[in-house]
């Protein structure tokens, strides 16, 4: 698979991930290219509140309304994820990355962004990987590659995400929803 094939695609661990963020993560390519790749896990909210880490925020964020552990990396450093909609020039503060997919700058006033924006997603921390090593973690079996849809990144849900997002593929890829965290005790 080519870095250009991944850019807004989903990354979905397969079983073969058995612990740590990763574990039945869904994460969403934000940039691939030939420099190495940068995503955001959309199944991982943690116990904390966003206003505790970014006053004025939390009111305007999707349900539920938490920071997401976005990746491993930099978990110390906060991205805002939103969706602009339809075809309109995303608004100072807003940087769109590939359909209607964009990144908040978290440093502007949240009264100027959010009439503009449609979802709101803050993270903590990024995954991210080096030249090669996705591809690398594709071709022998860590990941499936799947199209996203509009409601993967602001699912409500984000637990059932991983389970939601296999089981609409098609088979065999579907029958993988099913399959237990522990096969030893099947």
């Amino acid at each position: 698979m080519s870095t250009s094939d991944t850019t807004g695609k989903l990354l979905v661990a397969t079983p073969q991930i058995e612990e740590g963020v990763f574990a039945r993560s869904v994460v969403l390519v934000l940039h691939h290219d030939d420099d190495g790749a940068q995503g955001l896990v959309l199944n991982r909210p943690v116990d904390a509140d966003i206003d505790a880490v970014l006053p004025g925020w939390e009111a305007h964020a999707s349900s539920p309304a938490k920071v997401f552990q976005g990746g491993p990396v930099q978990l110390d450093s906060a991205l805002g994820l939103a969706v602009v909609p339809g075809d309109a020039p995303a608004p100072s503060g807003v940087r769109r990355l590939f359909g209607s997919v964009a990144l908040v700058d978290l440093d502007a006033q949240p009264s100027l962004v959010v009439p503009a924006v449609a979802g709101l997603r803050i993270f903590a921390g990024y995954a991210g990987w080096s030249p090669g090593q996705l591809e690398d973690e594709i071709r022998t079996g860590s990941w499936f590659v799947v199209d996203s849809e509009s409601g993967d990144v602001f699912t409500d849900e984000p637990a059932g995400l991983w389970q939601r997002v296999l089981r609409r593929q098609g088979d065999p890829l579907r029958w993988v929803a099913w399959y237990p965290r522990d096969p030893s005790l099947n």
